[in-house]
């Protein structure tokens, strides 16, 4: 048996959604605003550990970070390329073989191939890291690999020369850190299961060999896969043909037909046709989107009561801007704010426990928002659009720490991103990011005006 080299390429509850009434909305105040003396003390963040599972405990700063749970996965042993190759006597020692493409496997979180910010590479590292495989977790394809297969051929024979991999796909969650209310009525921070969610495709790093059809070789392998090419009971496999290359069998015909059907469709192995594009089931996004838009409500029922979102213990709160063109910033509340740090909660839900509202400026009239053309981009800054939409992309999540404590974090319903600033400073931009800020930044208060 001939076997293949290493490595040689680089690399609890149902569903409650409760339309707030100004009864409901005094209530959420009243512990939203509540003072922090019985907040649950804030450890230090977990810097950039993505290993948590749903029901684990979390802190107040986590309230701003969302976290990987892969929830399934699958192994499976894939070619990506072949080629049939047929040695005579006088014709053994080195060959190189060119192949042709057999599978495409492309890289992908979600619905996108784009990689902008960490929850995707954190989604695959989880990933390998569950089955104990080093895998890829940018945006690569086997496609761009180099088909020359390099082999010493030191006996006569037909070969199925090949490269391979492991392709690993499965599903994940994406986990948010919420205040969690236990049997005995007391309040605790913990990991649940939020929005968002869907597959992933990775693969291993490729390997190359050549595989004859008398060749023991283990099941289910990445040999075997490519023994499985070479129609071994066939007359063509026995018949006397000069050496060099062997013309594909139906079933690599078939096989390649099938990869070019699916890369004129848009989706050649999980790749999607545009990448770094929003997902068009974005976290929540509501049933019946099309082409991935938003789905536009058309009236605001804003409660009476105003908040300051701030950074704990500091003064800078976030303060919408004079222009609209301008992004929200962090600000000094001062006399002169023109009460463009004031913000109302309107159409308020609740889901298990996590709030879902439209934030409304009461300086300008307008509501916080994340532009389509930028959605899928990580980093992108937290602007104000007016008349308000109250479509997904102006929809934000809102995770609390336990009652007594005002610290909150806020997520965009549409991009799944959470809302962070890169330093504290007088108008440093509130921006998104796909795992928010694991420096606990991205935690902030809810205080009531």
């Amino acid at each position: 048996m001939l076997r293949s080299i290493g490595p040689v390429s680089r690399f609890g509850r149902s569903f409650t959604a409760v339309t707030a009434t100004a009864a409901t909305l005094a209530v959420t105040a009243m512990s939203l605003a509540a003072s922090p003396a019985a907040a649950a003390p804030t450890a230090s963040p977990a810097a950039a550990s993505t290993t948590a599972k749903p029901g684990d405990t979390c802190t107040a700063a986590d309230l701003g970070t969302r976290k990987p749970y892969i929830k399934s996965t699958e192994v499976s042993p894939t070619i990506t390329h072949f080629k049939g190759w047929f040695v005579t006597e006088g014709t053994t020692g080195n060959h190189v073989v060119t192949t042709s493409t057999q599978t495409v496997i492309a890289v992908s979180v979600g619905a996108t191939a784009g990689f902008e910010g960490s929850f995707p590479v954190q989604t695959l590292t989880a990933a390998g890291a569950s089955l104990g495989l080093s895998v890829k977790v940018d945006a690569s394809s086997t496609s761009t690999e180099s088909n020359a297969v390099t082999w010493n051929f030191n006996q006569p024979g037909y070969y199925g020369v090949y490269k391979g991999t492991k392709k690993v796909t499965g599903t994940y969650a994406s986990l948010n850190c919420n205040r969690v209310q236990q049997s005995g009525g007391g309040w605790v921070l913990k990991w649940i299961e939020g929005p968002g969610g869907g597959n992933f495709t990775t693969f291993t790093t490729l390997e190359e060999g050549a595989v004859r059809c008398q060749d023991s070789v283990p099941a289910n392998s990445i040999m075997a896969k490519a023994q499985g090419l070479l129609d071994c009971g066939s007359p063509a496999a026995k018949a006397e043909r000069p050496a060099g290359a062997v013309p594909p069998t139906a079933k690599q015909k078939r096989d390649r037909l099938e990869q070019r059907q699916a890369a004129t469709g848009g989706t050649v192995a999980g790749q999607p046709k545009v990448a770094g594009k929003p997902k068009a089931d974005g976290p929540g996004a509501k049933a019946g989107a099309k082409g991935g838009a938003p789905i536009a409500k058309a009236d605001l029922s804003c409660g009476s009561e105003l908040y300051r979102i701030t950074v704990p213990g500091k003064p800078l709160s976030w303060g919408a801007p004079h222009l609209r063109a301008d992004s929200v910033r962090l600000r000094p509340s001062t006399i002169f704010s023109g009460n463009l740090d004031q913000w109302r909660l309107c159409n308020v839900t609740e889901r298990d426990g996590v709030m879902e509202a439209t934030l409304w400026n009461l300086g300008n009239q307008a509501c916080a928002n994340i532009f389509p053309q930028n959605a899928g981009t990580d980093q992108t800054p937290l602007m104000m659009e007016s008349p308000c939409r109250e479509d997904d992309l102006q929809r934000f999540y809102i995770y609390r720490d336990v009652p007594g404590s005002s610290k909150i974090g806020v997520q965009n319903k549409y991009t799944g991103s959470m809302m962070g600033h890169d330093r504290y400073a007088d108008g440093e931009s509130v921006r998104q990011y796909s795992s928010g800020r694991q420096d606990g930044t991205g935690t902030y208060t809810l205080n009531r005006v």
